[in-house]
């Protein structure tokens, strides 16, 4: 065979890897490795395609023999050290990152393998050093640009993380997630630059089936149920490409108790532990046994300690990746597995994925759809989802017949208000308040707010505070639609029963649009404080209504800003008409289903018992009503 022979045989193997063929791609690198066993770029491309066609065990020994062969192969260091990421060992990810980068140290890609496994292995200012070094070896290195984006974003450092990805946008706005990961740093800021064009170009992604934005940042700047569960099929098939094999698959059991698997990060001092763990100390133990398995990050606090006494077993899994951990609900038995986390930050969708036990459940963590990849059912009630909007949920829906969200009714309001001149408000003035967090707040919203101070003279609006950039952007937000920044008064951190005690300084909450309050909102209702919303046509956008209408509120329900602003601006206006809606909510707070722990824990148990026994009968899911009876 002639010399010229292996380069021939190798352009045709690199015209078949480029026209997809992989198979015969694959079978021509190895004839050509078979007549020239030297050749780099053979096995080095070779490794590539049974990668692409899923032999990632088979590429990584390609690639190990060529670096030994070869120990300055560039190309082959970083698919090693990609290909140890994807196995999940980020020791060996590094090692082979850090030798590429020692090899070549103006290599982008080196510095940005090393900060992917550093940040994984916890080494969080050593992964931003090494985009620092990535984007100074190449300024248009756009994905490190938007790596130091989510580094920073995770490290709340939220301004740089919006120029990091603002850098990154202007470079290259079609990487994944990008759009919506700038729009959601933005609004953590309250920096509404370009916010209606970042709304549009995100949502414009979402319909072309692209991963413009996650699921969960989506919720805060669109109110369409068909976009979010656009963006929700979308995200989960970029993520899932190919389903695992399920952990579960079809066994029945006999317990004497139905057993509950909650899966959450948040069995700590969080908003879902908040809620839920008066539901968890209640649940009916002669029916039902009750354990609990935590995500990271890891915790011990009072909250923890609390759900921890609550719970038959409390398994920490912190460690464990979401095959091991699925396997762990399986080998408990998990007859009923709730996702408490859904596309919330810290979430495992993987677990379910791999069908963990014969139930799941989407519930109260992530106001919204994740698919039928991840849940049965999602469970709800008739205000968050309608009858309307049931064909926006790819899951099976459970309709509670009050509220959805839980409340722990033995939450403490301290004894002790402060005084409005300790809080830095005015004595004698309307207050409007909004608990909700930044990213809840959008230049729509902000602009009715601004109207009602405007119409009602000598009135503050009270925010959370405790950050000077937000603070400093609403002021100047304030200032630019031409009121007094001195207007807008920030309330720092407290405790949760200091916290709930200084509503009662309040007159009116005024509620964000399309992500309501939610723990905020049931936060003002238990401590008196009326409040005002719009409903919109998403779960998150209606939570709000749903809480109200479980106060018997309903007439603090509004369908569009216009109608929010002038009713908020009536209730400011006629004190008489404000003083009666305080009386009514403190009447019947004692009653109301929304504070009705044990009923609600009642409701719960029938849904999840209905459903298990659907699937201990052979039935496939389907949607129902729990009644009010239960």
């Amino acid at each position: 065979m002639s010399a010229a022979a292996p380069d021939l045989l190798f352009d045709a193997a690199v015209a078949d890897h480029r026209a997809g063929r992989l198979e015969a791609a694959r079978y021509g690198y190895r004839d050509v490795l078979a007549i020239a066993p030297g050749h780099g770029s053979a096995a080095y491309n070779l490794g590539v395609a049974e990668r692409a066609l899923g032999r990632i065990h088979e590429a990584i020994a390609l690639w190990t023999g060529l670096v030994e062969r070869e120990p300055g192969r560039l190309e082959a260091l970083l698919a090693l050290s990609r290909a140890y990421r994807t196995l999940g060992d980020d020791a060996r990810s590094l090692d082979f990152a850090d030798r590429a980068a020692r090899q070549q140290p103006a290599s982008a890609d080196a510095h940005n393998l090393r900060s992917n496994a550093l940040r994984s292995l916890g080494r969080n200012g050593e992964a931003l050093a090494a985009l620092d070094l990535a984007v100074a070896a190449d300024p248009a290195y756009a994905l490190g640009h938007a790596n130091r984006g989510h580094l920073l974003s995770a490290l709340k450092r939220h301004p740089e993380a919006v120029e990091a990805y603002r850098a990154a946008h202007t470079l290259d706005p079609s990487l994944p997630d990008l759009s919506g990961a700038l729009l959601d740093q933005q609004m953590r800021c309250c920096d509404w630059r370009d916010f209606e064009v970042l709304q549009e170009e995100v949502r414009d992604g979402v319909r072309r089936g692209e991963a413009a934005t996650i699921p969960f940042t989506f919720l805060a700047h669109n109110d369409d149920p068909a976009d979010q569960m656009a963006c929700v099929r979308t995200h989960m098939k970029g993520r899932f490409p190919s389903l695992p094999a399920p952990v579960w698959s079809g066994e029945t059991w006999r317990h004497d108790r139905i057993r509950i698997g909650y899966v959450s990060s948040d069995f700590r001092v969080h908003a879902v532990s908040q809620l839920l763990v008066g539901v968890l100390e209640r649940h009916d133990r002669t029916r039902f046994e009750v354990h609990a398995f935590a995500l990271p990050p890891l915790a011990e606090d009072d909250m923890r300690a609390r759900v921890r006494e609550a719970c038959d077993t409390f398994t920490d899994v912190s460690r464990l990746d979401d095959e091991a951990i699925a396997r762990r609900l399986r080998q408990a038995e998990i007859d009923v597995a709730v996702d408490l986390n859904g596309f919330t930050t810290f979430c495992r969708p993987g677990v379910f994925v791999r069908r963990c036990a014969p139930v799941q459940i989407n519930y109260l963590g992530y106001p919204g759809a994740m698919g039928s990849l991840a849940a049965d059912y999602i469970l709800a009630d008739p205000v968050v989802i309608p009858d309307a909007n049931t064909g926006f949920y790819d899951e099976k829906i459970i309709r509670l017949p009050f509220a959805y969200q839980p409340n722990d009714d033995r939450r403490v309001i301290s004894e002790t208000t402060p005084s409005r001149a300790e809080c830095g408000l005015p004595a004698d003035s309307f207050v409007f308040c909004s608990f909700n967090a930044s990213y809840k707040i959008t230049p729509a919203v902000f602009d009715v707010w601004m109207q009602l101070l405007h119409q009602v003279p000598g009135s503050v609006l009270w925010l959370l505070g405790g950050d000077a950039v937000i603070e400093a952007n609403l002021r100047q937000g304030a200032v630019g639609r031409g009121i007094d920044a001195e207007r807008l008064v920030f309330a720092p951190k407290a405790p949760l029963p200091d916290h709930l005690a200084r509503h009662r300084l309040a007159d009116l909450f005024l509620d964000t649009l399309p992500y309501n309050a939610h723990t905020t909102a049931s936060d003002a209702l238990w401590a008196g404080l009326p409040l005002v919303t719009c409903a919109g046509q998403g779960f998150a956008a209606r939570v709000a209504a749903s809480l109200l209408t479980a106060t018997g509120l309903p007439d603090l329900v509004t369908t569009s800003l216009e109608g929010y602003r002038d009713l908020a601006l009536d209730l400011a206006r006629t004190p008489g008409r404000l003083a009666a809606i305080k009386a009514r909510l403190a009447a019947n707070l004692p009653g109301a289903p929304l504070f009705d722990t044990d009923r609600t824990r009642r409701q719960v148990e029938k849904a999840y018992e209905i459903a298990w026994r659907r699937r201990m009968a052979g039935l496939e899911p389907r949607s129902f009503d729990v009644p009010e009876d239960a």
